[in-house]
């Protein structure tokens, strides 16, 4: 991700022991300063602000807040400017160029297995209950 300004040691080992948000601590991230990437252009273009630098931000997180990235920079005073999500679990855009897709093959469960999906750790299934007439 690119941001604004050129975050110190201190900002990023801040982001590295997690980030104290509205809605709670984030889990720690894995934090580094990278080069450039050589990416697609934005449309429209990031603006530019000659006076103000920026510099790109590698964030690995183990959790998916609702704009959890940007609200960590922001909280450690560097907004994101130009956010690329490179890679979910173990899906990545290595070889892909902009507009090429590929394929994935994803489990999905079968025909009536979702009534009896997980519910979590100790907890049993709901017993079925009769569906009311419509």
């Amino acid at each position: 991700m690119q941001v604004e300004g050129i975050p110190d040691d201190a900002k990023l080992q801040q982001l590295r022991d997690g980030i104290q948000l509205n809605d709670g601590r984030t889990r720690p991230a894995q934090a580094t300063l990278i080069e450039p990437p050589a990416l697609w252009p934005r449309q429209p273009p990031v603006r530019e602000r000659r006076h103000i630098p920026d510099c790109w931000l590698k964030l690995v997180i183990t959790e998916g807040r609702n704009r959890q990235v940007r609200r960590m920079t922001a909280a450690v005073g560097h907004p994101t400017l130009r956010l690329v999500r490179w890679q979910i679990g173990d899906w990545t855009l290595d070889g892909l160029a902009p507009g090429q897709w590929r394929e994935l093959s994803v489990y999905l469960p079968q025909a009536g297995a979702s009534a009896q999906r997980p519910r979590g750790p100790g907890r049993a299934p709901r017993p079925s209950r009769p569906r009311r007439g419509r």
